[in-house]
């Protein structure tokens, strides 16, 4: 077993475990790390506990210190030079006419570092660009293409169900979420009402998926034939959720609805779902 914390750098990133050393920090505290990009100014996410070596890449960087106030005001410092680089920036965008749309602009804490990010719809020669910006910034320039999910998460914004989008209030990473996900919830595949802010599918599809697939494991598919105390009948509805299924019987000329204990009950089908 090992001991660590858990740190983020931004509102809703990814959990960074770093080795606490001797110090004994507090939920919502500030350390300052070394990273591979520098050294970073992070918030504690979770606080000391023993982790197996094998849940962590190791070796594990520690802590520096944990961060004074001066250390708050280099990183408010550091969003104002952050901002004036990303005015600078798209003027120089503009000056060279490249087909690039720039996000954010982010200081690394201790400045060796200037990161902008930027989305373009294919790959953009952006040398001459850099040449410029280390020229004026006198740093390290980076230039990152982000993907439109990325740029949701950075930028934020409310999504189609009013609230504030996931990505940029408690999503560390993304998911992936497929086409199948909205069928399997019987959602319209109308692409305006599935897609997020980003463009691509919601990634709210992926929070009962789970529930979904358990459900129709049990219960059986549109377009079964099952034979029902009423005769032999066709499966035309189904409410997942609710565990209910409609059954056609032609004889009859009537539809019924049974609902998956009642199935099991009548030996319909079994407690696995198996017809």
């Amino acid at each position: 077993m090992i001991e660590v914390i858990g740190v983020r750098f931004k509102k809703a990133g990814k959990i960074y475990y770093f080795d606490p050393g001797e110090y004994s920090i507090d939920l919502d505290n500030y350390v300052i790390v070394e990273t591979v990009r520098g050294i970073e100014f992070g918030k504690v996410v979770i606080t000391n506990k023993k982790v197996d070596e094998e849940d962590v890449v190791l070796p594990l960087k520690k802590v520096i210190r944990i961060a004074t106030e001066e250390d708050k005001l280099t990183v408010v410092e550091n969003k104002e030079y952050a901002d004036k680089a990303f005015a600078t920036c798209v003027d120089k965008i503009t000056e060279h006419q490249l087909e690039m749309n720039l996000v954010d602009v982010e200081y690394t804490f201790d400045r060796n570092k200037i990161i902008f990010y930027f989305t373009a719809d294919g790959r953009v020669d952006f040398r001459n660009l850099v040449k410029d910006l280390a020229a004026l910034f006198k740093t390290r320039i980076e230039l990152r293409q982000i993907g439109v999910r990325d740029e949701a998460k950075m930028l934020g914004g409310i999504g189609p169900c009013g609230r504030m989008l996931c990505c940029s209030t408690f999503l560390g990473d993304f998911e992936p979420v497929s086409i199948k996900m909205a069928k399997d919830q019987n959602l319209s595949l109308n692409p305006a009402k599935i897609s997020g802010l980003c463009g691509r599918l919601m990634c709210c599809l992926k929070y009962e998926n789970d529930e979904y697939e358990n459900a129709k494991r049990e219960l059986p598919d549109l377009g079964d034939s099952i034979k029902t105390p009423y005769g032999k009948g066709k499966v035309v509805g189904l409410n997942i959720l609710e565990k209910l299924v409609q059954i056609e019987i032609p004889e009859k000329e009537r539809v019924i609805e049974y609902t998956l204990d009642e199935l099991i009950e009548e030996g319909i089908v079994t407690a696995q779902g198996q017809k």
